[in-house]
């Protein structure tokens, strides 16, 4: 694991080291959501530090904290995985008697404060204690000055722009000192706002998108539509790689992902419809099809890769037309979000290397060559009141015949 909090020349404290983990939407919820949120926040923590091999002793909350009692170096990176989670320090554990804080900041300052930087002290308290959080940062910062003197270096205050920075937060009956956190994505535990589809393929956007919506609490279905014989050979192959790096940030659950055989319905549409509105029509039936599973599986909306202009599929004109008269809840998280914006966050998430894998050829073999970018309203419906198969059976017997795989981490 790369930026490993602690510094590995720290000596031991009395205590064992504590991940101290702070969360932010999720405390301005009433008491009753907030300790239902946080429970499962704890739970999920626990769940991915399990996933991981983590050792730890403990998991419990405190005052709008989270503590994990944990050795492992390794620990505060993977809890800054969970979503929900808006930074992870690593800490050292006292009592929360004021001697005890001053000593530990001082073995502290000395271990990373080198000649020549100037340094801070922060300091935060909950709970009764017969001291101010000012009081506290300047006794703790005297220690530290102290220390510093008497190991030689020539120690410089610096509150506004340090180079070093301790952080002192103190609790009832413990306090932690540490320096450094890791950020974490935020938003909110998975499992608190509950299902949705997302038309997941083995390209870069649609993983984004499904996990911009994971942050948000959201639990994901995958559907991935087969085109058989019109899409690339590994297509299916990348997106089962794209649900295995999307499901490693919610581990725990039992993982699911519906492969649609959408190979017939493509074959009778292309016989029929013009051919500059294929793409608009298969987008169509994809989201009749997502609409159908989304009901079975009991979720609450359909979430798609879509990005404003990207694609044919994807002009405003377009996405007007392939969803008129479709009653059905369709998110579009990217919808704002340029090529460059998508690929960070793909690089972040570890779906990005899967998705641009090639294997020389074209992803899609349907695609015509003028596409249309500006469909009338009505294109998409008049196109299906053209087709010479009953568009409904085909929507059925898609849902009927999708096969459900578990993907396992």
């Amino acid at each position: 694991m790369s930026n490993t909090l602690l510094s590995n020349e720290l000596s031991p404290t009395p205590e064992k080291t504590i991940v101290i983990v702070r969360y932010g939407e999720l405390s301005l919820k009433s008491k009753g959501v907030r300790e239902r949120y946080e429970q499962i926040l704890k739970n999920n923590i626990e769940q991915m530090l399990d996933f991981y091999h983590i050792p730890y002793s403990k998991v419990w909350r405190d005052f709008g904290r989270i503590f994990v009692e944990t050795k492992s170096p390794e620990a505060p990176e993977i809890v800054a995985r969970v979503f929900g989670v808006v930074s992870v320090s690593s800490a050292y554990a006292c009592s929360s008697k004021k001697e005890d804080i001053t000593s530990l900041c001082a073995t502290v300052g000395e271990k990373i404060i080198r000649a020549g930087d100037t340094f801070a002290i922060r300091a935060r308290r909950a709970g009764n204690h017969s001291f101010t959080s000012n009081e506290i940062a300047a006794e703790c910062g005297d220690a530290v000055w102290n220390q510093l003197i008497n190991a030689g270096k020539v120690p410089v205050v610096d509150l506004t722009n340090p180079d070093k920075t301790i952080f002192v937060e103190v609790r009832q009956t413990h306090a932690y000192v540490y320096f450094e956190a890791v950020k974490g994505p935020g938003g909110f535990p998975t499992g608190t706002q509950g299902k949705m589809a997302v038309l997941l393929s083995g390209g870069i956007d649609s993983p984004v998108a499904a996990w911009l919506m994971m942050k948000r609490g959201i639990e994901v279905i995958p559907i991935f539509f087969d085109n058989g014989s019109y899409m690339n050979s590994i297509a299916f192959e990348k997106a089962v790689e794209n649900a295995k790096a999307l499901f490693s940030w919610a581990p725990g659950r039992r993982h699911k992902m519906y492969r649609v055989y959408h190979q017939d319905y493509m074959q009778q549409m292309m016989q029929t419809c013009h051919p500059k509105n294929i793409c608009l029509m298969c987008k169509r039936s994809m989201f009749k099809i997502a609409g159908e599973i989304m009901k079975k599986e009991g979720a609450c909306g359909i979430i798609t890769g879509s990005s404003l202009g990207q694609v044919a599929s994807q002009t405003s004109e377009n996405m007007m037309s392939e969803t008129y008269k479709l009653c059905l809840p369709l998110y579009h998280p990217l919808i704002a979000f340029d090529k460059q914006e998508i690929v960070d966050i793909a690089q972040k998430i570890g779906t990005f290397e899967n998705s641009i894998r090639s294997n020389g050829e074209k992803e899609c073999l349907a695609v015509p060559e003028k596409p249309e970018v500006k469909a009338l309203l009505t294109a998409a419906v008049d196109e299906e009141q053209r087709f010479c198969f009953n568009l409904e059976e085909e929507i059925q017997k898609a849902v009927l015949n999708a096969e459900i795989i578990e993907i396992k981490l």
